[in-house]
């Protein structure tokens, strides 16, 4: 998969292409079901397809300090919509300039001088340009006046609920990770570096990878996590905290694994951790052995759900 940064990246002699343009935070099944239209019409036409995305979030450029939670980092959703068939990825640095191009301006420089766009799929809940001005029908009307067509995929639904980047994050944040993996598609993936705790998990037998992540990370909500660490392309099992340690009356809010079955130095890695489901809350317990108690029976549990 060829990547730009910035639309007027792209090779010199570029010719037609099909694009889906989107944020695609989470590379969700509603976001899996349009790539997989755009593809399928770039092989109708015999042309390569596009996937063109942000950064940063529109959100933090338009209003200061809203930037959701982000449920992908950039890498991780470059090597998802790679595994679904695009062609190229082209991420448009989003800046104050940019968020103020009119719909019609974006189109004509982006989508029609840039790409050469022969057709455009996009969700049919699209909005573009200044303001959000743009929608599908205008974008099927400039389409007409271009020479391109425009495909609006309808969104994915499951018993009413509607796929999307909101419903995945609002998931997360409660901790319902197994509602995130079924709109996912997959667990939901947390990416970061393992760093030095307080050495408490080692100094009661269940040594933990302590992650720090990125600055905008969906963590889930407190509480115990079955699951997997990531490691070079290996899928280890884990129980995971999320929270403050309150039995050591912890302030600092951290993610850590405890890898079953592992005896190995893990600090300066940069790991991923799947988070499979919620085995219970964050809990307080009033003394050493209550805890070692309640983690044994955390890691029991995760055998039993992960088959280990």
């Amino acid at each position: 998969m060829q990547r730009w940064r910035g639309a007027d990246q792209a090779p010199r002699g570029w010719g037609r292409s099909v694009v889906t343009i989107g944020v695609f935070d989470g590379v969700h099944r509603g976001h899996q079901q349009t790539i997989g239209y755009a593809v399928a019409r770039a092989e109708e036409l015999g042309v390569p397809s596009v996937l063109v995305t942000f950064d940063p979030h529109p959100s933090e450029v338009v209003r200061p300090g809203s930037h959701p939670a982000m449920l992908t980092s950039p890498t991780r959703k470059a090597e998802l919509v790679e595994q679904f068939g695009i062609d190229a990825l082209c991420v448009i640095p989003f800046t104050q300039d940019f968020s103020k191009l009119p719909a019609e301006a974006f189109v004509h420089d982006v989508l029609v001088e840039q790409l050469h766009a022969s057709a455009v799929v996009v969700g049919e809940n699209f909005r573009f340009g200044h303001k959000a001005t743009g929608d599908v029908a205008l974008l099927t009307k400039l389409g007409r006046s271009f020479g391109f067509a425009v495909e609006g995929a309808p969104l994915l639904t499951d018993d009413g609920t509607v796929f999307s980047s909101t419903y995945v994050r609002a998931c997360v944040a409660a901790g319902d990770v197994e509602a995130a993996a079924s709109a996912l598609g997959r667990a939901h993936r947390l990416e970061g570096v393992v760093v030095r705790g307080d050495q408490r998990g080692r100094e009661i037998g269940f040594p933990t990878a302590n992650l720090f992540t990125g600055r905008f990370a969906a963590i889930p909500a407190d509480g115990v996590y079955a699951g997997r660490l990531i490691r070079a392309g290996q899928a280890l099992p884990a129980a995971i905290s999320v929270g403050t340690n309150p039995t050591f009356a912890g302030t600092e809010r951290r993610v850590e694994a405890y890898v079953l079955d592992f005896d190995g130095d893990l600090y300066g890695e940069r790991l991923a951790i799947d988070f499979v489901a919620h085995l219970r809350g964050m809990l307080r317990f009033d003394g050493i052995d209550e805890l070692i108690t309640a983690i044994t029976d955390d890691v029991a549990r995760t055998r039993v759900i992960l088959n280990t």
